[in-house]
């Protein structure tokens, strides 16, 4: 499986993007998938997850804005960010971590939030 995300752009603070991570190869054989973002000049942090079984985790600093969702008909991944802050300025990427154990990442894909 490889992985093609898009979306990122420049936004206002409030304003929303939705970024996507679409799956090339078997979706089925994927037990995962995250988002990370990599901040300047910060480490790499996990953002949201969803599993298998169809549940969403997120980190504390986006919950209740970002939204990880999964479009059967276009077997993509969504990111939808809403209420973005100066803080979720990063390069976001997704990752699958597949059933046999090996992990796959897209490419990133920048996310400016600046009034």
């Amino acid at each position: 499986v490889q992985l093609q995300a898009s979306g990122g752009g420049f936004v206002q603070p409030g304003e929303s993007l939705r970024l996507s991570c679409a799956p090339y190869g078997d979706r089925h054989t994927i037990q995962a998938l995250h988002w990370y973002r990599r901040p300047p000049g910060k480490q790499r942090e996990l953002v949201a997850t969803f599993t298998d079984a169809d549940e969403t985790i997120y980190a504390d600093s986006v919950r209740g804005r970002f939204t990880f969702y999964r479009d059967d008909a276009e077997n993509t991944f969504y990111l939808q960010m809403n209420g973005l802050k100066a803080e979720d300025t990063a390069v976001y990427y997704c990752k699958a971590d597949m059933y046999s154990g090996e992990t796959t990442w897209g490419q990133g894909t920048l996310v400016t939030v600046s009034s």
